[in-house]
């Protein structure tokens, strides 16, 4: 049986000239709106090429091949800051402009509204009113148009509802809750996240593997989706997964050949923005399209693919030339955003990657300005804070203005401390792609319960997590508590307390009632004798609110869950659970909303496709970056993933790189030592200033020359070591070699851990067994003799 998705290479080649539009004069910019009827796609004599290429001036000759190769399956490889949003536009004004197809014979495919808008304005100021009649919006956008003239197909009406998330997540909990699934043991929001990766990989129902499906709610995933599909059909609806799917039904369904071979036909000229960014089911609408003309014109940066935890493939950009036999490759590697030393760093720390296609980004103007790549180390996060807020202070000074400096971090969680020190400066910032810390819903959850405990009277916090995690007192059992505190003018939870030694109340609901209390008032007796950053992390445990995170296995859990550790981390910083308090109120009214120009904090992932003067890359340590998690569950592949996602980072910048590594970081309350991502070692000397690290002794040069080892000069990732591993900073036996002047049996201090006792040496790194935060893997020049 032939592959149904296969190139026909033996089909002809489009024509040089395609359709000559009848209104097409040789202005550009008179152009009169085309004609939307299917009878007017007759064939013309010839195309008609202008005189003159205006529309081509100051390309550069890669971006100008990229733009006039027209004909056949190209693929443009497009590093960062190279144009590629000028070359999409001015390829698709150049096909217009050129006669080579009519305006709604052209699909053109982003991913985002934002970008479909900038592309369909940049034509419209080339060609006119033409450009509206040109096919261009995001897949979902465009593969919803094709839907809704063939509803019918699918068993759809063409007035069909697209739900939204929370629609989405609202009907799949009555499919689970007519299939009596346990939503504890299989929350709601890991079935839909299987389900949307089906439907990312272009499986419908029938073509879902038993073994794929068993694997989903004790071997009833299959039956899910299934009802779940069904139950859409029955309101008349789609999710957006739906939208290609059913498209891809359709297309692919041998009934329906002749309305395939009729958008093929329609379709002379296919433009594809981020390629790199493409799902299984993008892919084959796309490859379903093109067969007939073969004019696909995909646009991306194999080098910047990083979402695949949203089912993106990086494959589909690295088979690109199997894929498509014949295809030319066009790369575009003049930089017109960064420095030298800034691409020199980019470009040498994405080379450890394998699975890339290879290009090297080179500067525009290649007069070799620029400052080198600064890799600073600092003792701890709370350190690394001050100094970045400080080097942000130092460029304003010098002109730098704070909306063109960024602070980009891996995990959500480490903004807390940027936050904090912001605010503590009167430095204006803004948290892109997220709250700020904490207006995160899970913190400010953890906050009401801190709440409750200090003021007992605080009603508001009391309503906001009486069920949360969900407890079986709802609406009706609030209602009775709400009636007798407003009848007697007292707190809900003094309410609550006499309610529950009434038959008010349902005898479950009144136990469990009576539990929360007890809990609340054994809580807050312990304000007196606990610290309180145990306190914390007691209550968040016995509550089950953090279990309720940690069960979840939705792509956001894992995030919450490092957002409440670092939480209770942030109260060790202060006297008293009170006065963290009144500090998180004073932080949230202190909120510098009036101002213009604030510093971006966003997430690496969120900085994609965005631009500023100076970027500050923190947390560039093993066990944050790149993530463990990561790493645990795809080995090298995600390593690379990791990898692409430093290069984004370092090609953000226009002018200026900041990576900083902590020696220490706390993570739940508990410090740990760190060593530097194995990306600080991956970036070449030549592109670097590491002289910075002195600064985190106090300049003293034999202990900044140790810290620059292990910074780089050590190359602690020794090539014998799995490059996906962890690696184990010394060995567990002890060792009779000295380092810095310590042996084996040693006692010594640290200004952090305390005294201890060295039980093992390994070159500059050191085992300490220290006598109250227990064993601890430190870098000799941390510690003095005791």
């Amino acid at each position: 049986m032939s592959d149904p998705f296969a190139l026909d290479d033996d089909a002809p080649a489009a024509p040089a000239g395609a359709p000559v539009p009848s209104h097409l004069p040789t202005s550009a910019h008179s152009l009169a709106p085309a004609p939307t009827s299917a009878h007017s796609l007759a064939e013309a004599p010839a195309a008609y090429i202008p005189p003159a290429t205006p529309w081509l001036d100051g390309l550069n000759p890669e971006q100008r091949l990229a733009v006039e190769t027209t004909d056949g399956p190209v693929l443009v490889l497009a590093g960062a800051g190279t144009g590629k949003t000028r070359v999409l536009t001015t390829r698709l004004t150049h096909i217009l402009l050129c006669a080579k197809a009519r305006p709604w014979n052209i699909l053109a495919v982003t991913f985002t509204n934002k970008a479909a808008n900038e592309m369909r304005h940049r034509v419209r100021n080339q060609v006119g009113a033409a450009a509206e009649q040109v096919w261009l919006g995001t897949f979902h956008a465009l593969a919803a148009r094709i839907l809704r003239k063939h509803a019918q197909l699918v068993g759809l009406e063409s007035n069909f509802t697209i739900l939204d998330a929370d629609d989405q997540l609202r009907l799949l909990k009555q499919v689970l809750e007519g299939q009596s699934v346990d939503t504890k043991r299989w929350p709601p929001q890991t079935i839909m996240g299987a389900i949307q990766r089906w439907k990312d990989r272009g499986l419908a129902p029938a073509q879902v593997t038993a073994a794929d499906a068993g694997k989903l709610a004790n071997g009833r995933g299959l039956d899910i989706y299934r009802d779940y599909q069904a139950r859409l059909k029955q309101l008349n609806a789609c999710d957006f997964g739906d939208l290609l799917l059913h498209v891809l039904a359709i297309f692919q369904d041998p009934k329906h050949t002749e309305l395939l071979e009729q958008y093929q036909e329609q379709f002379r000229y296919i433009l594809v923005d981020e390629y790199q960014d493409t799902n299984v089911s993008q892919y084959l609408w796309l490859r379903l399209l093109a067969r007939k003309h073969r004019n696909l014109c995909c646009v991306g940066d194999d080098d910047q693919s990083v979402y695949s935890w949203r089912g993106a493939e990086v494959g589909n950009i690295l088979k690109f030339e199997r894929d498509f036999p014949g295809a030319k490759i066009i790369k575009l590697e003049s930089n017109y955003r960064s420095t030298p030393p800034i691409l020199a760093a980019a470009s040498g720390l994405i080379a450890h990657n394998s699975q890339r296609l290879g290009k090297t980004l080179r500067p525009a103007k290649p007069d070799g300005t620029g400052e080198p790549v600064i890799v600073r180390g600092l003792w701890d996060g709370e350190e690394e804070a001050r100094w970045v807020v400080e080097e942000i202070e130092a460029l304003q000074k010098r002109g730098t203005r704070l909306g063109e400096m960024a602070i980009l971090v891996r995990a959500g969680f480490q903004t807390r401390e940027f936050e904090e020190r912001l605010v503590a400066t009167g430095t204006p910032y803004r948290v892109v792609g997220g709250l700020r810390f904490y207006e995160r819903a899970e913190v400010r959850d953890a906050l009401a319960y801190f709440r409750v405990v200090v003021q007992p009277a605080d009603d508001l916090a009391f309503e906001r997590i009486v069920n949360l995690p969900k407890r079986g007192l709802g609406d009706s059992t609030m209602q009775i508590v709400h009636q007798l505190a407003v009848s007697r003018a007292i707190p809900l939870t003094e309410a609550a307390r006499e309610i529950s030694a009434t038959d008010e109340l349902k005898a479950k609901a009144r136990a469990t009632l009576g539990r929360l209390l007890a809990d609340f008032a054994r809580w807050r007796a312990l304000l007196a004798v606990m610290p309180h950053p145990e306190l914390a992390r007691l209550i968040v445990e016995e509550s089950g609110y953090a279990g309720m995170w940690r069960e979840q296995r939705t792509p956001d859990a894992q995030g919450r869950t490092e957002n409440l550790k670092e939480l209770v981390a942030a109260i060790e910083e202060f006297e008293s659970l009170p006065t963290f308090l009144e500090h998180v109120a004073l932080v949230m009214e202190n909120d510098a909303k009036g101002e213009a120009e604030r510093v971006t904090l966003m997430t690496l992932h969120a900085a994609k496709g965005l631009e500023f003067d100076a970027v500050f890359l923190p947390g560039w340590e093993e066990g944050l970056f790149p993530h463990p998690r990561a790493l645990q569950e795809s080995g090298e592949k995600a390593l690379e993933e990791e990898r692409r996602l430093a290069y984004v980072g370092l090609t953000r910048a226009k002018k200026r790189v900041f990576v900083s590594h902590a020696a220490n970081r706390r993570v739940y309350n508990q410090w740990q030592h760190s060593l530097p991502s194995r990306f600080v070692e991956e970036l070449p000397e030549d592109s670097v200033d590491r002289s910075a690290a002195q600064g985190l002794f106090g300049g003293a040069p034999d202990q900044a020359v140790a810290w620059a080892q292990s910074s780089g000069g050590g190359r602690p990732w020794a090539a014998t070591r799995p490059s996906h591993q962890p690696v184990t900073a010394m060995t567990s036996a002890a060792s009779a070699a000295t380092a810095g002047g310590f042996r084996s049996g040693d006692r010594v201090f640290h200004q952090k851990f305390g005294y201890g006792r060295v039980v093992a040496v390994e070159g500059n790194k050191l085992e300490v067994a220290f006598d109250k935060a227990g064993a601890k893997k430190i870098i000799d020049s941390f510690v003095s003799a005791a």
